[in-house]
């Protein structure tokens, strides 16, 4: 979908106005690679063997915790590799599965190709039950650890975990921290990148009444040693044309709770403002989109702003970001605007 003629003007803090043509929104849908990435650094540890060779092993993570290896390797899946949940099945061999693979594998045992009936290992269950095992996180920074059955719960929501790109559109599989993410956006996607805390951006469309769903613009703001993504797109809500622009925080919502943000579109005499606070990008760009949490322009008012004869969208939308911070005399939060 084209966004004919698109011209994108940032203006960021001390910043000249520069022009950005963007003669199809839609950027080019870059390969999609999974990374492997860390944010900590690796942390060198040293075995021995039984036949008395030494061998050092890489550790990722901010400390070498391990697993207890040999029951954490029963503990494993033969077939996906997962840690295995009960109920936890075996052969009459004595050979493991998990429940989700057993089926997968036609109830034939991967190891010894006997059948798999409905005997369930509960000397594994329960010890499984007994263990403390470390957040698979962990190497990401995550030092909590959790009775085995918890693991799972606490991983979904850990803090820890890896972020998904948020690049709008793409169906972009890559997930990673945030440093890796920004670089990602940068060279990947070929994201606009700007520092400062305001903003002043003009969309440029030629011929208005094309609007189709997921017509987008995503530009990344870095100010208060955080990132932002400034989302402005196209779509049809119900058979109305709307255009919408919202701001994303690069971090986790409790992080994104310290912000505020201002969105303001306006001309002849007329003007629209939307403020708030931006939503993590831990909730997904479609969510925000259709949860209309952001400024929203109806087409018919976009192009009253536009001015002339109404025949081509011209919007000019500004915005900043800043920080509440708590008087610790009054309590009362201030804002405190980047210089």
């Amino acid at each position: 979908m084209e966004f004919d003629n698109i011209e994108c003007v940032s203006t960021t803090d001390g910043m000249n106005e520069d022009e950005i043509h963007h003669h199809n929104l839609q950027h080019p849908h870059p390969h999609h690679i999974h990374h492997q990435f860390s944010s900590s650094k690796p942390h060198n540890a040293t075995n021995t063997t039984n036949n008395g060779n030494t061998t050092t092993n890489n550790i990722v993570g901010p400390t070498a915790i391990a697993p207890a290896t040999s029951v954490h390797e029963l503990l494993e899946c033969p077939v996906c590799t997962n840690s295995m949940y009960p109920p936890i099945h075996q052969c009459h061999n004595g050979h493991t599965i998990c429940s989700t693979c057993k089926t997968r594998v036609q109830h034939r045992c991967p190891t010894c190709r006997q059948e798999l009936g409905d005997i369930r290992c509960l000397a594994l269950e329960k010890v499984a039950e007994s263990l403390e095992m470390p957040c698979k996180y962990y190497n990401l920074g995550c030092p909590e650890i959790f009775p085995y059955y918890s693991k799972l719960k606490h991983e979904a929501m850990c803090n820890y975990r890896p972020y998904n790109c948020p690049y709008a559109g793409s169906e972009c599989s890559v997930v990673g921290d945030i440093p890796f993410l920004v670089g990602h956006l940068r060279d990947d996607h070929k994201v606009d990148m700007h520092t400062g805390c305001t903003f002043n951006h003009r969309y440029v469309k030629s011929n208005p009444r094309e609007v189709e769903n997921a017509t987008w613009l995503l530009t990344v703001f870095h100010c208060f040693g955080q990132y932002f993504c400034l989302h402005f797109e196209a779509f049809q809500l119900g058979m109305a044309p709307v255009y919408m622009a919202f701001l994303r925080f690069m971090g986790d919502e409790t992080e994104a709770r310290n912000y505020s943000y201002s969105l303001e579109v306006g001309a002849n005499g007329r003007k629209l403002i939307f403020e708030g606070t931006p939503r993590s990008i831990r909730d997904s760009h479609r969510k925000v989109r259709d949860s209309h949490d952001g400024l929203i322009i109806q087409r018919n008012m976009a192009l009253f702003f536009s001015g002339g004869d109404r025949k081509e969208l011209k919007l000019r939308v500004t915005g900043k970001v800043w920080k509440e911070q708590q008087n610790p005399d009054t309590g009362v939060c201030i804002p405190n605007l980047c210089s």
